[in-house]
């Protein structure tokens, strides 16, 4: 029988639930939901939506592919809407790429925990490559090459890269030139890239070039996405994805297609109602998606001063909501208090100071390896008002009940690293 766990992230946001229903208190950075409150006309199409009861395509009504169509095309990837399928999440498309794709699967270290489950549930097996200096998100180009090479000398048959851009856990943006490198790769020795796109509508300054492996190796890209990020809509589970144009990805989407047949059939068509306004992008989406991206940038920053006064070393996060700090410039002190590994740091951080972080080996990473990753797309406030009064601040890490979130954070980082 196989040996299924929960996802780390979910275990984790379950045992803090657990954790604070007793009374403790306690700073959640270990779960990368985005707290804040609904989109009051995104509310209004879901409403509106309940009354369509019928189960409709299972790629997702023409609207909405339509709708996702034209959002690709605005970034500069022009795309048919029968290139689109709709999920109930961007994970179970994900899960259907690894069933429908032969091949093992590489990924970045570190990376989403759900990238290499996934390939293990899909009976692949899952090769994890270093992150290069200057981004997360993706391979280190040299290494992705040694690492197939090695693969391929012990029968394996790696053809599956995943890219995240930016990236999940470090709060990076891997150059275009980057992601130009890996293309290059890819074609030489013929391997599909799923490129995770999700927290593309959350890089912090506008004016920061996002290139996407679909502008560059449009014919053997898939792009997945949703709205859990963006619009903080986590609960509602709507993701979607993009394939390639031509024979091969048209084979890959119908396998995709099937797969969701059998398995949730079609995405609820109230959330179809929402995902076609959302993806649709009017003038009052925009503004909300300017707005959150300008908080996750300014918390975010905050977070990083903080892990780097502490003396860590961390990637100034300059998109998505997390940090991730090495604090392995400071492991003789940390030794004296019983941390020698990312188990340990991150249980100390929480049983001691109330500080919930996700360990970096959770996440692919070295078990020795002083790291972890701290989500701060948590630290806006318990409520709804408090919420809404940091995305609409100019400066919401100076509003008090997010001050003294960091400023908790600040003393705890010193008492540990101190």
């Amino acid at each position: 029988m196989a040996d299924w766990r929960v996802s780390p992230s979910l275990a984790l946001d379950e045992l803090v639930v657990e954790r604070l229903a007793l009374g403790e208190s306690i700073v959640h950075l270990g779960f990368g939901e985005v707290r804040l409150p609904a989109f009051e006309p995104l509310v209004e199409r879901l409403v509106a939506g309940a009354y369509r009861t019928a189960a409709g395509p299972v790629a997702g009504g023409p609207a909405l592919r339509e709708a996702v169509a034209g959002y690709f095309a605005r970034r500069r990837v022009p795309t048919g809407a029968d290139q689109i399928v709709a999920g109930p999440g961007s994970k179970p498309l994900l899960l259907a790429l690894n069933l429908v794709v032969r091949g093992d699967v590489i990924v970045p270290k570190p990376a989403w925990n759900t990238y290499a489950p996934q390939a293990e549930l899909a009976g692949k097996k899952a090769f994890r490559v270093p992150i290069p200096a200057q981004a997360g998100g993706v391979p280190d180009p040299g290494a992705l090459r040694d690492t197939i090479i090695a693969a391929r000398a012990l029968g394996r048959d790696p053809r599956i890269v995943i890219l995240t851009l930016p990236d999940d856990s470090t709060g990076t943006l891997a150059s275009p030139e980057l992601v130009r490198e890996i293309c290059v790769i890819a074609e030489q020795e013929d391997l599909l890239i799923v490129s995770d796109e999700i927290h593309r509508d959350v890089l912090h300054d506008p004016r920061t070039r996002l290139t996407s492996p679909a502008e560059l190796a449009p014919a053997r890209t898939v792009v997945t996405t949703g709205l859990s990020k963006n619009l903080a809509l986590g609960g509602w589970r709507i993701g979607v994805a993009r394939f390639p144009d031509g024979v091969w990805g048209r084979r890959i989407r119908d396998g995709v297609i099937a797969f969701a047949s059998e398995v949730w059939s079609t995405v609820a068509e109230p959330m179809q109602r929402v995902a076609e306004y959302a993806f649709a992008e009017p003038p009052e989406i925009r503004g909300r998606l300017a707005d959150s991206a300008r908080l996750h940038g300014s918390i975010a920053r905050a977070v990083h001063r903080i892990m780097v006064d502490a003396g860590a070393v961390c990637r100034p996060p300059v998109g998505a909501f997390a940090v991730y700090p090495d604090f392995s410039p400071v492991r003789e002190r940390l030794a004296g208090r019983g941390v020698t590994d990312s188990a340990s740091l991150s249980r100390q951080l929480l049983d001691e100071h109330g500080i919930g972080v996700l360990a970096g080996h959770l996440l692919g990473d070295d078990e020795d390896a002083l790291r972890f990753k701290a989500s701060t797309s948590t630290l806006y406030g318990d409520t709804a008002e408090l919420q809404r009064q940091a995305l609409d601040s100019a400066d919401p890490a100076r509003l008090p009940h997010v001050s003294d979130l960091l400023t908790r954070i600040g003393e705890a980082f010193g008492k540990v690293c101190g």
